[in-house]
């Protein structure tokens, strides 16, 4: 898959990223996002995702009032005022009729229900639209939009994981052809933002996406967990073996994102004879590699699977 992507670092290296691996540098990211800088921002959704966007827009400079999050619950939308100074609102036509970019963070699910009644305004103001939505086609957003043919409005699909929530994320996005390079270096910078970002061709690997680095982070923390799990069984006090364990997942993590080599860096730390290479020689023989293989691949299927049951509004996800 690695040829069908485009990092956003080899794309906004003005500066580069101080090393090949990292997400994109705060520089570089500062610089991607200036594009946008007088574009009104709303958000369809202030939760987890919708949040660590928006947080990471505040962190680079974007200005607050330039940014208008429609989320129906109250706590939600004080916690946004109070926290980062954005605008909210419970009425999400308001949030359509202000936005230049408008990101979809509501649940696929509840997607339907969420534009309907924006249609009339999204055909006249023709925002650039960006979901996050897991599973969506974009001819399916297309619809929902309730654009026809001919009128299609400019839909980028985004998939970003957890750690943005630190500005650690990482993003695939994709565009279909009409979608001109400025609507893309706009939506780039909304995930830019957050983290690393990478451009994929065809948007049947967005499902790939997801299995690798939208779901990515809960494989690394039950290997964590496992590895908390074995380090107590061995006789270490179980807090000591937890904070070992997470302490050593995220060394490791800052290690990759410094270089991305990661067989090197597997190798650097994996002496001829030793302890680590003991480790890995049972790990290889229990089937590492064909374990996460499968696993990908069944989170792959299982992306396809709710993709198609979408449009029926009865798909949970979680």
């Amino acid at each position: 898959m690695t040829d069908r992507m485009t990092t956003a670092a080899s794309q906004t290296a003005s500066p580069a990223p101080s090393s090949p691996g990292a997400a994109v540098g705060a520089e570089a990211a500062d610089a991607t996002i200036a594009a946008i800088r007088a574009d009104t921002v709303g958000f369809l959704g202030g939760g987890h995702m919708g949040r660590a966007l928006i947080a990471a827009l505040r962190r680079h400079g974007h200005p607050a009032a330039q940014i208008l999050v429609g989320e129906p619950g109250a706590d939600l939308r004080l916690a946004l005022e109070r926290d980062l100074g954005v605008r909210t609102t419970a009425d999400n036509i308001e949030v359509a009729a202000a936005a230049d970019i408008l990101v979809l963070a509501v649940k696929p699910q509840d997607m339907a229900a969420a534009l309907s009644p924006l249609q009339a305004t999204l055909a006249s103001r023709r925002p650039l639209i960006v979901s996050i939505a897991a599973g969506l086609p974009v001819a399916r957003l297309r619809e929902l939009c309730g654009a026809g043919a001919g009128t299609a409005l400019p839909v980028v699909r985004a998939m970003p994981n957890r750690p943005a929530l630190l500005g650690r994320g990482a993003s695939g996005l994709y565009a279909p052809p009409d979608i001109p390079p400025e609507a893309r270096a706009r939506a780039e910078a909304v995930l830019a933002a957050a983290g690393m970002v990478a451009w994929i061709d065809s948007e049947m690997l967005m499902d790939a996406v997801t299995a690798v680095s939208g779901s990515g982070p809960a494989y690394f923390f039950r290997l964590a967990e496992a590895l908390a799990d074995a380090g107590r069984a061995q006789g270490l006090p179980a807090e000591v073996a937890a904070r070992l364990a997470a302490a050593t997942l995220a060394g490791a993590g800052a290690m990759a994102a410094a270089d991305a080599d990661l067989a090197g860096l597997r190798a650097a730390v994996t002496s001829r004879g030793g302890t680590t290479a003991a480790a890995l020689t049972t790990l290889e023989a229990g089937g590492l590699e064909r374990l996460v293989a499968e696993a990908v691949e069944s989170a792959t299927r299982r992306g396809r699977e709710l993709a198609q049951a979408v449009p029926d509004s009865t798909v949970k996800r979680g």
